[in-house]
């Protein structure tokens, strides 16, 4: 194993912990290191991985923003609420480093909820929905992140 696949395999880890622990663009930073493996290698079987990665991870994108807003439509949480959990996981994200995003999200969408809906158990089943968006919007990230490092180490082994 060389350098490169080295540093790539690395990145992709880090791509990986990113998903689970959103400090960096984790699915982005993965398919952006099968770029620069294909790049590197100048093979045809980089190139496949290239394109395979490429539309795994354009899907992933595009079922990472539909299913769960989807999922949350469905149970009635609103644009408006939607925003105010953005709005307070970015605040949170600085407030509480790691865990203050996910929180600021929570309380945001409880809080726009029960404004909106006016009862506590109201309030917290559409906060419940939302946080189980937001986990089916990491677990399709993270099946893309994974689905994209294995044909990247099939890649690698047909390449070498």
């Amino acid at each position: 194993m060389d350098g490169l696949n080295v540093v790539v395999g690395l990145v992709m880890l880090v791509g990986l912990i990113g998903i689970v622990v959103p400090l960096l663009p984790g699915l982005l930073l993965i398919w952006t290191a099968v770029l620069i493996w294909a790049f590197g290698t100048q093979t045809s079987a980089g190139w496949v991985v290239l394109g395979i990665a490429t539309a795994l991870a354009l899907l992933g994108f595009l079922l990472q923003y539909l299913l769960p807003g989807r999922h949350m439509a469905k149970a009635g949480v609103t644009t408006s609420s939607t925003i105010a959990g953005a709005a307070l996981a970015v605040v949170g994200f600085f407030v509480i480093p790691v865990v203050g995003a996910f929180l600021g999200f929570a309380l945001g969408i409880y809080l726009a909820e029960r404004l909106k809906r006016g009862t506590h158990a109201a309030a917290w089943l559409s906060t419940r929905h939302a946080l189980k968006a937001i986990g089916l919007s990491m677990g399709i990230e993270l099946l893309t992140g994974l689905a994209i490092a294995t044909a990247w180490v099939i890649g690698v082994t047909v390449a070498t």
